[in-house]
């Protein structure tokens, strides 16, 4: 074996008891989500607000469950990449039809 194999093989990976502790993070932004919307006092901030509680579970899972945390850099360079690229289609597809849809452009 080489010394990088060997070096990232003596990496410790979580234990069962971190994957709990992950596990019920996770449970309680879910339940903190699920209030958030039936608090009327924040309806104003509410899409943004589930957005960063979304995007903070996606991270966790990302780094734990998919062991991106321990794992070679190139892994998480290339789900982020493909996560932009993918964005990126879905937010010019979204300008795309909302500035051709015949609808918007008679109203103008």
């Amino acid at each position: 074996m080489s010394a990088s194999t060997l070096a990232h093989d003596a990496h410790a990976h979580p234990t069962p008891k971190t994957y709990a502790k992950i596990a019920a993070i996770l449970c309680a932004i879910t339940a903190v989500e699920f209030v958030c919307y039936y608090v009327t006092a924040i309806r104003p901030i509410l899409v943004p607000l589930l957005i960063v509680l979304s995007g903070i579970k996606f991270a966790l899972v990302a780094m734990f469950y998919m062991h991106l945390k321990f794992d070679h850099n190139i892994f998480t360079r290339l789900l982020l990449i493909g996560m932009f690229l993918g964005v990126g289609v879905v937010l010019s597809l979204l300008v795309l039809f909302v500035f051709s849809h015949p609808l918007v452009v008679a109203a103008s």
